[in-house]
Parts: C-alpha cells; sequence; structure tokens
C-alpha cells in the first residue's frame, strides 16, 4: 500500500502526530510501499526523511486546489487526484494526522484487494441527527451530485482513513471530485462536502469496509494522545534514539492504554471556560 499524509500550518501538534502515525506503519514495512508527506512544513519530516518522499506545497497550490468554490476540504481531494496521477499503479491510503496502525497490517492490506475501505460507517445521512447532519440531507435528499443521486441509503463515512484500492482509484477520486464540485455550486451546507463526496464516491464504485479494526483514529481524545505522543517524542530526542529504536519502541506500545474518544460533558466543559474567565492568573511576569 501507498501511504499519503496531508499536513498544513504552523501548529507543530499535526506534524507531530503524522511523525507517530508513519512510526507506526514502519513497525510493518512489509506492507508499505511508499509513505508520501504533503505538506507546506518540510523540516518537521527531516527524522524520516529516509523512508518518506515530502511534498512541498505552496500557497499558490492550496488556492488552486480549493477549487472555484473557494472550499478549504476540497484539497484533500485534490491531494488524492494529485497522488493518483503520480503514482497510477497505487493502493492509496490517506490518513489524517490523528491516527496509528495498531494490528496486523496484512488483514487490512488483504482487505483492499476487493473494497475500499475508511475508517468507521457513522450511519446514512438521512438518519443523522446533528443540526448540520439533518440540514445536509434536506439539501441533497433525491438530487444528482456528479451523477449520483443520493438516497437515503447513502451512508456518511468517517474520512481520517481513506483507502482506494488500485483500479479505477482515479476514476472514483475524480467522482468524489465531481460530487463536491456539484454540491458547493448548489450551496450545500459545507462543513461535511468532502467527506460525504467521498463516501458516496468510493462506495458506488467499489462498495466500502471500515478500517477501525486495524487503524485507531483519536479525534475523540486529542489531548491525551497529543500528550502521549510528545512524551514519546521527548524521550527519543532526550536519549538520543535513533530512527530504528523509536521503530523497536513502538512496536512494544500498547495503544489500548489511552481511550481514542472521551467525551466530556457539555456542562463541565462549560464551567471550565466560566471559571478560566474568572479566575484569571492574579500576576504574569516576564523576564525583561
Amino acid at each position: 500500500m501507498d501511504l499519503l499524509f496531508l499536513t498544513f500550518g504552523d501548529n507543530i501538534k499535526n506534524h507531530y502526530q503524522a511523525n507517530f502515525c508513519i512510526l507506526s506503519f514502519l513497525a510493518q514495512p512489509e506492507e508499505v510501499s511508499s509513505i508520501s508527506v504533503y505538506t507546506d512544513k518540510p523540516e518537521f519530516y527531516t527524522h524520516l526523511q529516509a523512508h518518506v518522499k515530502v511534498v512541498e506545497i505552496t500557497e499558490a497550490t492550496l488556492n488552486d486546489w480549493k477549487g472555484p468554490y473557494d472550499f478549504f476540504w476540497r484539497v484533500k481531494i485534490k491531494a488524492l487526484e494529485h497522488f493518483a496521477l503520480a503514482k497510477p499503479a497505487s493502493t492509496i491510503v490517506y490518513l489524517d494526522s490523528d491516527t496509528f496502525l495498531y494490528n496486523d497490517a496484512r488483514g487490512f492490506q488483504r482487505m483492499l484487494h476487493s473494497s475500499a475501505s475508511m475508517h468507521v460507517r457513522e450511519g446514512n445521512l438521512a438518519a443523522l441527527q446533528s443540526k448540520t447532519e439533518k440540514k445536509m440531507w434536506q439539501q441533497v435528499q433525491g438530487r444528482a451530485f456528479g451523477g449520483v443521486t443520493i438516497t437515503a441509503s447513502h451512508a456518511m463515512w468517517n474520512a481520517g482513513v481513506v483507502a482506494i484500492p488500485q483500479e479505477n482509484n482515479l476514476k472514483a477520486i475524480r467522482l468524489a471530485l465531481s460530487i463536491c464540485d456539484d454540491m458547493c455550486r448548489e450551496d450545500v451546507t459545507r462543513r461535511l462536502i468532502e467527506q460525504f463526496a467521498i463516501s458516496v464516491a468510493l462506495d458506488e464504485t467499489f462498495g466500502l469496509k471500515p478500517a477501525d479494526q486495524w487503524i485507531g483514529h483519536y479525534w475523540g481524545n486529542k489531548d491525551g494522545w497529543n500528550d502521549f505522543i510528545s512524551n514519546f517524542l521527548l524521550e527519543s530526542l532526550l536519549k538520543g534514539y535513533t530512527l530504528d529504536q523509536d521503530i523497536a519502541r513502538l512496536k512494544q506500545l500498547n495503544f489500548q492504554q489511552i481511550p481514542i474518544i472521551k467525551k466530556e460533558k457539555n456542562t463541565k466543559l462549560r464551567l471550565q471556560r466560566l471559571l478560566n474567565k474568572i479566575f484569571s492568573p492574579k500576576e504574569v511576569t516576564y523576564i525583561n
């Protein structure tokens, strides 16, 4: 499989998350044909340069990839298209930075011989309950986008993992792009457009299966995992570990020690924000 990451901006957390995910795949190198990182911060991947191809993406390219409707998350689909054109014989596995491989990759690879994959099936759009999802369903039901008529059977899948089989990968990606652009043109509520467009395109082209039994996605507990990963990488720096030593350390990790989803009650979060506002620091001093 050929891995693709897309990371942007100055927030170092996004980049060390991607580094950690890459390490998790390097622990099973037999199943990885290549690793590519599309980024505007190539310096954050120097430690991995022997194993990773870094493609520097300029602001001009990003603006072009946003397309005629200036939709930022269209860049994910354009990155997939760019990658498929550059490596046409690839089984493409796109990964959000906040993911990691924790199970035997051979099973995941075998599944991709006959099916596409995304992280988890969130449910049929018609049945989802958030305000955004309900509004989106009202806007798209029974209408054609990219030549596909949206019905109650079309599902939303989590796009933290987007795995596309080799055969017809470019066809599926361009279908997703067409669905995305049509929805933007028709002013569909934007927050989930690229996610739903990819879900529909891959399901129509290949069928979809979940990737969560191989790949963890900690979108629901980023603070916990960021603390863990930063400690892992700081220990490596302070003790002078080599990349091979880091990979060996990662092989010994218990990935079950930290939850991937940790939901706090809204009341608690509101109280914390209120208390932080009321009880601001009594004194703040900087060096002269």
